[in-house]
């Protein structure tokens, strides 16, 4: 294990979930927790039989360790494992502190040029890269985003950085297309009040085919619906959004055009990845940075985040540091 000390938390949209409701599906808040699951810092102390980090070494947070090697940790799936430690999931204690101790494999030491508040981006690029490689994202794949929040944002930016052709995403915000124009979206739908089938129709038109990939990141039933009827048959549909237990969608439809509907649950062997994207410069995650507050300010944080203000809210734990 290490001993960090913490500098970047992001607030992720769970986070806000557990603070307002106190749960999400199974996952109920029955003890206070530590919130906060986005995270770099600063090594202080490492355990006995550490050897690829010493204290001084700025890293990134994978937040989920699994506890045992199980058949999930062998073939590499390890995010699947049942008993899984997992920062801010009740009841595991998040990382939004001053210092924090952490399982040292799931610690991966920052190159020079990617700062903290990149490292502490990496956990929601993790989920567009996961996402992106359960749909099959290859060179000159057509693709549908749904939803413009951080998640869908990430998931723009890894298809694109994969080869996808041309993207389009929707959303209800008009500010939140604009940034996704600003991360590589090719076009962007503002949806009002249409239907499913005159959404799907619209992202048809605007790609001059269907999609053959549609990543949905929102949970709404509508979308869900949506991302259905817009998936090209023999297509793959990504269902990354979490919103009720039981939705109704047009299972019929996709099951007689042949497309594929796939879960992803977080992410697992990302970290390496991302690191590799930020230090070469091939992906640029900076601008999902919208607004920064020191760790004093947390509890005015989560009020701009759960007024969807902004794209992404950044904790700031360090006092000693005046970077920003």
């Amino acid at each position: 294990e290490v001993l960090l000390r913490m500098h970047s938390v992001g607030i992720c949209g769970s986070d806000v979930h557990y603070w307002q409701h106190g749960r999400i599906g199974d996952f109920v808040v029955k003890d206070p927790m530590v919130l906060g699951h986005e995270a770099s810092g600063t090594v202080v102390k490492v355990g006995p039989g550490v050897a690829h980090l010493k204290p001084g070494d700025r890293v990134a947070i994978e937040p989920g360790v699994p506890r045992e090697m199980d058949e999930f940790c062998k073939t590499g799936r390890y995010n699947l494992s049942p008993t899984i430690f997992f920062c801010a999931t009740p009841p595991d204690d998040g990382n939004l502190c001053r210092y924090y101790k952490h399982s040292a494999s799931y610690c991966y030491k920052l190159p020079d040029n990617v700062t903290f508040e990149e490292g502490a981006l990496i956990e929601p690029l993790s989920v567009g890269i996961h996402a992106c490689k359960r749909a099959g994202v290859t060179l000159g794949s057509k693709v549908f985003v749904s939803g413009s929040g951080p998640i869908g944002l990430v998931n723009v930016l890894v298809a694109k950085m994969m080869g996808a052709a041309t993207v389009v995403i929707t959303d209800l915000s008009a500010s939140r297309l604009q940034k996704a124009k600003e991360v590589g979206a090719d076009f962007t739908i503002q949806v009002k009040n249409e239907t499913p089938q005159e959404v799907a129709s619209k992202v048809e038109s605007l790609l001059g085919c269907m999609p053959e990939i549609t990543v949905e990141c929102t949970g709404v039933q509508a979308c869900i619906q949506a991302g259905i009827y817009a998936t090209r048959s023999g297509g793959t549909l990504v269902l990354v959004g979490l919103g009720p237990e039981m939705v109704t969608v047009p299972i019929v439809n996709a099951a007689v055009r042949e497309v594929d509907i796939r879960g992803i649950f977080r992410y697992c062997n990302t970290w390496p990845v991302a690191i590799a994207l930020l230090a070469s410069k091939r992906i640029n995650i900076k601008p999902l940075v919208t607004h920064r507050f020191p760790l004093e300010k947390a509890l005015e944080a989560f009020e701009t985040t759960k007024r969807g203000e902004g794209v992404k809210v950044m904790l700031k734990c360090d006092p000693t540091d005046h970077n920003p």
